[in-house]
């Protein structure tokens, strides 16, 4: 396979993709294969760590981690020039070595989201807020990190800006799918520090309704997260169009995520709050003029 191939498999991925959005096709074009290199990477991995988690026959948590800690060495050989071994993923690490030569991306940011998918194969409780915000670091800051350096953007500021914003993503993410993480495998993200504050016992998570300590305690965590939206809010008008406007649309779709999670009462045990067809013009608009 030659590095035009492995590229152009990589956009395909993010064009089929049951869980795709329009990656790779609001972004200049000259920087499109760097970001669908990423993404074929990031989705991959997650995949490893996540998909068919619960069905029969499924890899067990520990599988699942050896096949992380395989993949990781593919990268590892990729970063070093010495070609992959595994013909199942030849195609990924021929783009991505491809794309940390030219763009000098920090090879420890992907190694650092593999780690994160590792910790979710084995970790379903998170003691403090200061784990949660460390598991975050690692699983989403790496993202926005990239996209700046993809686009040719290494100033530290814009970089604790988007840290700050992909963080808020991954809150947002996690109060959202209360339930849902807690009905696929246990999981639980609200810290554990958290819940005598509230009065908020495992017991509650278990309910088909949200109890009401529960509501009070994911309206701190909302507030929070909504908290570090505002730390990172500045990004969106630093950077130069077009990005600045991904990035602003990104902002105010995940604050609109915690205004719908605070309408329907907190309650993200009985149905999931998501952003709908409808809400893009608003987001668009809102996007377009802050």
């Amino acid at each position: 396979m030659d590095l035009p191939e492995a590229y152009a498999r990589c956009h395909a991925l993010t064009r089929e993709h049951y869980e795709n959005f329009p990656v790779a096709r609001l972004v200049p074009k000259h920087i499109r294969p760097h970001v669908s290199a990423v993404y074929a990477f990031a989705r991959t991995a997650d995949d490893i760590a996540d998909e068919g988690w619960g069905e029969s026959g499924a890899p067990t948590p520990q599988e699942r981690v050896d096949r992380l800690d395989a993949f990781e060495a593919e990268l590892d050989k990729a970063a070093e020039g010495v070609g992959p071994l595994d013909p199942q993923y030849a195609w990924i690490f021929l783009a991505l070595a491809n794309t940390i030569r030219e763009t000098k991306a920090d090879v420890q940011l992907f190694k650092d989201l593999l780690s994160a998918f590792k910790q979710d194969c084995l970790k379903l409780r998170y003691a403090t807020h200061a784990e949660v915000l460390d598991y975050c670091r690692r699983s989403a800051n790496p993202i926005g990190r990239l996209v700046l350096i993809l686009h040719g953007h290494h100033d530290e500021q814009w970089f604790q800006w988007s840290d700050h914003i992909c963080t808020a993503l991954q809150l947002a993410n996690f109060w959202q799918d209360v339930g849902v993480d807690i009905r696929k495998d246990g999981r639980i993200y609200i810290p554990e520090e958290d819940w005598p504050k509230f009065g908020v016992d495992r017991a509650m998570f278990d309910q088909p309704s949200t109890p009401q300590p529960l509501r009070d305690c994911l309206k701190f965590q909302v507030d929070r997260a909504q908290s570090i939206f505002d730390q990172g809010k500045p990004l969106g008008k630093a950077l130069p169009f077009p990005l600045s406007l991904e990035i602003k649309l990104t902002w105010h779709g995940g604050t609109t995520i915690l205004q719908k999670i605070a309408a329907q009462d907190y309650d993200t045990l009985a149905s999931r709050p998501k952003l709908r067809k409808t809400d893009v013009p608003k987001l668009m608009a809102k996007a377009a003029f802050s």
